[in-house]
C-alpha cells in the first residue's frame, strides 16, 4: 500500500490544551489537503475508572466546529490500561477506533499541516515513525548497562532480530545507533495489528520489564521505548528520504508555542497564522492563553526576534531557558 492508497489521520482530543490543538491541526489539514480522500479521526478518551475527571472536550463549541467546519469525526474509546497516570498511552489505545484493515497515519494534535500528505510517497506495509528527537531515552548511569545491553534486552523479550535494526554508520553505544523514536507521528496498514501489538509491548514493559531495566524512567518515554519494538516487528524501520516531508515541508510537529515561534522556518508562521486568522477560528484558538497571547497578541513576533534560526542552540533547553528568562514562556 503506498500513499495512493485511501487512509485515514487520527489524533487524540480531549479536555484541555488538546481540545484547542485540535481546532488547529483540523483547520491546518483541511487548508493543506483539500478533496482528502481518507476520514479525519480525532479520538476521544471517555470518563471511568482510570481518568479522575472527565477526560472528553469540554467546550461545546469546539466539539461542533470540528465536526462542522472541520469534517472530522469524533470517535469514543475507553481507556482499558493507561488514563490519567500516563495519558502518553492515548494514543496506543486510541488506534482502536480506527476501521481494521485500513491504513493510517496517526499524528499529536500539536502538529500544523504545510502541505498535502498525498505528496508523500508512503509505504504503509512498511511502518516508520518521526526521527525528530533527541537522546533522551534510555538515561546511562555510570555502573549500569548500557545502551547495547538496554536495548538487546528488549528486543529479547518479544523474540525479535536486535542486530538488524541498528544504524551500522553509527558508533557503538552511541543512541543514534539504536532504534529510536518521537511517537508524534507513526503510520501502518492495519491499525488493529499495530495497536494490539503496541498495546502488549508497553504494557509488558511497563508491568514486568527486563532487568537491564531496572533503574530506567518510563514516564514520559514508555510510547517512544515500544514503539521501535513494535515497528521493528512488523518490518517497518527509518524513514526514508521520501519521508522527508513528515517533519519538514508538508508537517510540523511544534509541540509548544514558544517553541514554535523561536526556532520553526518562516513558512511554518505564516501558514500558523492564515489558518488562525479567519474569525470563526480565531474566536475558538483565543480561549487557550498560549495562542491568545503568542499567535494574536504579538508574543510570538517577540519570542522570533530573540532567535537566529540558521544558529539555533544545539539542545532545547538552551531555547526553554532563554524564554523563561525572557518572560515569553508559556505551556
Amino acid at each position: 500500500m503506498t500513499a495512493k492508497t485511501p487512509f485515514n489521520v487520527l489524533a487524540v482530543a480531549q479536555g484541555g490544551r488538546l481540545q484547542y490543538e485540535a481546532v488547529l491541526f483540523a483547520a491546518s489539514f483541511r487548508a493543506a489537503n483539500p478533496g482528502f480522500a481518507g476520514r479525519l479521526i480525532l479520538a476521544e478518551p471517555q470518563p471511568g475508572p482510570l481518568w479522575p475527571h472527565d477526560p472528553r472536550i469540554d467546550d461545546a463549541e469546539i466539539r461542533a466546529a470540528l465536526k462542522r467546519d472541520f469534517g472530522a469525526e469524533i470517535r469514543p474509546f475507553e481507556s482499558r490500561a493507561f488514563g490519567h497516570d500516563y495519558p502518553y498511552g492515548n494514543k496506543i489505545e486510541a488506534l482502536r477506533v480506527l476501521p481494521a484493515g485500513e491504513p493510517f497515519i496517526f499524528f499529536d494534535t500539536d502538529t500544523l499541516h504545510l502541505d498535502a500528505l498525498a505528496r508523500l510517497d508512503i509505504d504503509f506495509d512498511r511502518p516508520a515513525a518521526s526521527m525528530r528527537r533527541e537522546g533522551t531515552w534510555p538515561v546511562i548511569e555510570l555502573y549500569g548497562p548500557g545502551y547495547t545491553a538496554i536495548w538487546r534486552a528488549l528486543y529479547a523479550r518479544f523474540g525479535l532480530d536486535f542486530e538488524s535494526s541498528l544504524d551500522t554508520a553509527q558508533p557503538d553505544e552511541h543512541w543514534r545507533r539504536y532504534l529510536y523514536f518521537n511517537a508524534g507521528w507513526f503510520f501502518h496498514s492495519d491499525p488493529a495489528a499495530f495497536g494490539a501489538r503496541f498495546l502488549h509491548y508497553a504494557t509488558t514493559i511497563r508491568d514486568d520489564p527486563p532487568e537491564e531495566l531496572v533503574c530506567q524512567p518510563l514516564d514520559p518515554w514508555l510510547d517512544q521505548v515500544a514503539l521501535p519494538l513494535v515497528i521493528h516487528s512488523f518490518g517497518g524501520g527509518r524513514p526514508g528520504a521520501d519521508l522527508d516531508g513528515l517533519d519538514g515541508d508538508v508537517t510540523c510537529h511544534w509541540r509548544l508555542m514558544p517553541l514554535l515561534y523561536a526556532r520553526e522556518p518562516d513558512r511554518v508562521v505564516e501558514v500558523l497564522e492564515r489558518v488562525a486568522a479567519p474569525n470563526r477560528v480565531k474566536k475558538l484558538l483565543k480561549r487557550h492563553e498560549p495562542f491568545k497571547r503568542f499567535i494574536y497578541q504579538g508574543w510570538g513576533a517577540r519570542t522570533r526576534a530573540l532567535f537566529d534560526r540558521d544558529d539555533l542552540p544545539r539542545k532545547e533547553q538552551a531555547i526553554r531557558n532563554r524564554l523563561k528568562r525572557e518572560r515569553l514562556w508559556l505551556r
